[in-house]
């Protein structure tokens, strides 16, 4: 045999680095950021199915959904997030880990004969990721609480009208099961593919990683661990929300022109963080900064900045500008931020005057009464909703609309990636698992609807409609969650169909709503969750249970709680502001006076041709049209990287929570972001990196805590402390109008110009 050549043992070497190489891209994502943070190996011998996660997993989500549920009908309705509960709970799985006895129990053998202990060893990532997706399940994205409670909220305190526990009950499990037969139907599309690689998820990766990783420390650091880090914080904001939630509850919204302007209606109006353009407002109270926004210290700073710029845009320039300089739609008859309805005359609107016995609009009453009358604030609002909706379409059509459609035809050809090979090695759920639950839940639905209609007032057709139409954009939406972690909401689109189908029906229009945006929603949700469960390797029948039994548990808790509060609180949601009562529903009046736009009254009355609004339907327009300028723009000035970084479905967004919430609320939110994400992420990020995440957990747990407690202890019995610092914001003057002639009566406190 001859020897071999040195191009022959070239060519062999070649030949072989590039198997090597192939072989290294099959063992990685092909997603540069996933590469980065999903790690590509696993461990199946870890043990998931414990006493403590489910232990844990049960009482975290009970526990979650009391205390969001409980704050949601507050002033300042604090969230807990999911993030909370991944941080508290690492400690109580550590501590349950060294004390649960290790004895091993074996079943009969005619069940089996397996083995099973209390403790089956140290507690694992895999247990803490379940435990986190249980105790935040049935709550798309964060929501904090089922939405379907909002109808019976406004069916009871605002409508004055009856709803049964139990059909309340069918209805929020309904709309929160019926996604899992959207998610089911999608899953392949969306989860295993690795180019639908949810973005979002990589946050909970990264933290759950950080959370794991063990402390080393250089000899004579000073840094304390995390788990001590978070105790300490957690003592601190439970002992301090005593001040601001009971003592001294000024401190919720420091208002200091108002001190300085008593007499000023003008100066009120610009100076009121809860009832006006909150200039100069500031709060000390951790559950005014993450009221509505959620907390600053997990929303990327490129996020802040575009919300910084759509908020400013509004509320310092667009809202002084139709109020003080045009006087919009007759805005000066109203106060210039309110989130409720008025006669033209500027006194509320009695909306419970136009309903008749059959809970149907009274057009006798209505036609006697007159148009709706949003406050300024609250109609620009809706306008810009309108153009923030319109705009995520082009947006994401224009900037991410090729690589979205490369991706999904990729993750139709592509090769299994590692962390879908890995997956293989675990039982997949049985589609009739997806298939049967979808079923029976679409057959108690329609019960709902048929039985039961007298109180849901959805009619058969509707139903099936709803559910039409959440099928038909789940897919779409997902993939551009997916791709581009951004999630077009149906809430507006579902609302304004009904309403221009059937008004005149306020629970069918919101409950359409429900069945439409929410059963999406919720499958996007759990989507979301199994892509995590797919980074992470947890058994997919193990994530199915979880959810499904999180989502029930979560409802029940839910539905139980505002039945309680709804029985025990007097006036619940008809607190008169200036009592200082936190009380005052913010979410569900807003909820409610969607029912009436868009349900009782019909969008026709309010934003068509019988209405005062029908110009803020432009808005759709100049939405869809704004990203195809910056578009447009982008490809002219290519080398200006500043234009693409103009999202405009963000910063059209920004205000999209006011109201409720209000500029005291934003002011600061941007401010603690800016200081986090920007000033301390910049110059001390292996601080930001170690404590920024469990910061913000410590936060709102110390304050959910001291805020029960407080409720139970005190104002449950009526135990209250009368002094200036408890005495609201000191700014009456601010909810007053300033046109020429309007008299609201002496009962107002309001002058007459």
């Amino acid at each position: 045999m001859g020897e071999i050549s040195t191009d022959d043992r070239g060519l062999a070497a070649a030949v072989a680095a590039g198997k090597e190489e192939e072989e290294e891209e099959e063992e990685s994502s092909p997603i540069e950021e996933v590469r980065l943070t999903v790690p590509s190996t696993d461990d199946p011998s870890l043990p998931v199915w414990t006493f403590r996660m489910w232990s844990i997993g049960l009482v975290s989500c009970a526990l979650l959904s009391f205390l969001n549920q409980f704050f949601s009908y507050r002033e300042e309705p604090l969230i807990v997030t999911q993030i909370t509960v991944q941080v508290a709970s690492l400690p109580v799985g550590h501590f349950m880990a060294r004390v649960l006895p290790r004895t091993r129990f074996r079943a009969p053998a005619m069940l089996g004969g397996w083995e099973w202990s209390l403790n089956p060893g140290p507690f694992n990532v895999k247990e803490h990721v379940l435990i986190s997706i249980f105790a935040n399940a049935g709550f798309a994205f964060g929501g904090g609480n089922a939405y379907a409670v909002g109808i019976v909220n406004i069916i009871r305190a605002f409508y004055g009208r009856h709803i049964s526990f139990f059909t309340g009950w069918l209805l929020v499990i309904t709309t929160q099961v019926l996604g899992y037969g959207w998610a089911g139907v999608m899953r392949k599309y969306v989860v295993e593919p690795a180019h639908m690689w949810w973005p979002g998820t990589l946050v909970q990766v990264s933290l759950f990683r950080a959370l794991h990783e063990k402390d080393e420390f250089a000899k004579g650091s000073r840094q304390i661990s995390r788990s001590k880090f978070f105790a300490v914080v957690l003592a601190c904001s439970f002992a301090w929300y005593a001040v601001p939630g009971y003592l001294f509850t000024v401190l919720t919204s420091v208002s200091w022109v108002c001190w300085v302007f008593p007499k000023s209606v003008t100066a009120q109006q610009l100076g009121s963080g809860l009832y006006g353009l909150g200039f100069g407002a500031f709060t000390l109270d951790w559950s005014t900064v993450s009221a509505y926004l959620f907390s600053p210290l997990i929303s990327p700073f490129f996020a802040t900045v575009n919300i910084f710029f759509g908020y400013v845009l509004f509320v310092y320039l667009i809202m002084p500008t139709a109020y003080w300089g045009f006087n919009l739609y007759n805005a000066k008859t109203f106060p210039i931020y309110s989130k409720y309805l008025f006669m033209s005359n500027g006194t509320r609107y009695d909306v419970t005057s136009i309903v008749n016995d059959q809970f149907e609009i009274d057009m006798t009453a209505y036609n006697k009464i007159g148009k709706v009358n949003l406050s300024i604030f609250f109609a620009l609002s809706y306008g810009l909703s309108f153009a923030a909706i319109a705009a995520t379409i082009t947006h994401v059509g224009f900037f991410y609309g090729k690589e979205i459609y490369q991706r999904f035809r990729a993750s139709r050809k592509e090769k299994p990636d590692i962390h879908t090979r890995l997956m293989k090695k675990y039982d997949d759920i049985p589609g009739w698992w997806f298939y049967s639950l979808m079923a029976v839940t679409i057959t108690v639905s329609l019960l709902l609807c048929t039985v039961l209609k007298r109180e849901v007032q959805l009619p058969w057709w509707g139903l099936i409609f709803a559910c039409g139409m959440a099928f038909i954009f789940t897919l779409p939406i997902s993939i551009i969650t997916a791709t581009t972690n951004q999630t077009p909401g149906l809430n507006v689109i579902t609302e304004y169909v009904m309403g221009l189908i059937r008004p005149g029906y306020p629970i069918a229009n919101v409950c359409f709503k429900t069945y439409g945006y929410m059963s999406m929603s919720q499958a996007i949700a759990f989507l979301s969750d199994f892509k995590l469960g797919h980074y992470m390797k947890i058994p997919p029948k193990s994530m199915f249970l979880v959810q499904f039994v999180g989502t029930v548990v979560a409802g029940t808790v839910n539905i139980g709680v505002a039945w309680w509060l709804l029985g025990s609180v007097k006036n619940i949601c008809h607190v008169d502001e200036s009592s200082g009562s936190p009380w005052t529903c913010p979410n569900d009046n807003i909820f409610f006076d969607a029912s009436v736009i868009w349900g009782l009254v019909g969008p026709r009355r309010i934003f068509g041709r019988l209405g005062n609004y029908g110009v803020l339907n432009w808005f759709f327009l100049i939405g869809a049209a704004g990203p195809v300028i910056i578009y447009a723009l982008h490809r002219i000035f290519p080398s200006q990287r500043w234009i693409p970084m103009i999202n405009l479905p963000v910063l059209l967004g920004a205000t999209a929570m006011m109201p409720p919430a209000s500029t005291v609320n934003y002011n600061a939110w941007l401010l603690v972001g800016t200081i986090f994400n920007f000033f301390v992420f910049r110059y001390r990020k292996r601080w930001w990196v170690r404590y920024n995440y469990i910061l913000s957990a410590a936060l709102d747990a110390g304050v959910a805590f001291m805020a029960v407690l407080l409720y139970f202890s005190l104002t449950m019995e009526t135990k209250r402390i009368h002094w200036w610092g408890t005495a609201g914001e000191h700014c009456p003057l601010a909810s007053c109008p300033t046109a020429k002639g309007v008299d609201l009566g002496p009962d107002s406190g309001c002058p007459v110009f």
